[in-house]
């Protein structure tokens, strides 16, 4: 696969993450820094659902498609 291509967050490739994911791979799909998506998850400012789990802290991956502008759910 293209290096690019490999980077390009598509919402089948968001969607593909399941119903959660970690804050730093909510930060790869936002193009922010894993230190600035713990920032703003620990401050309730990530523009996604983040829930904790724990220590553990979760980003609903519905959410984070509605961030990007996508609809969460798949479209045949």
């Amino acid at each position: 696969m293209n290096p690019v291509e490999d980077r390009t967050w598509t919402a089948e490739r968001v969607r593909a993450l399941g119903p959660t994911c970690d804050v730093p791979t909510a930060g790869r799909v936002l193009g922010i820094s894993r230190g600035l998506a713990f920032d703003l998850a620990r401050r309730g400012e990530l523009p996604a659902k983040v829930l904790s789990l724990g220590r553990r802290r979760v980003v609903v991956v519905a959410s984070l498609l509605e961030a990007l502008g996508y609809s969460p759910e798949r479209r045949s």
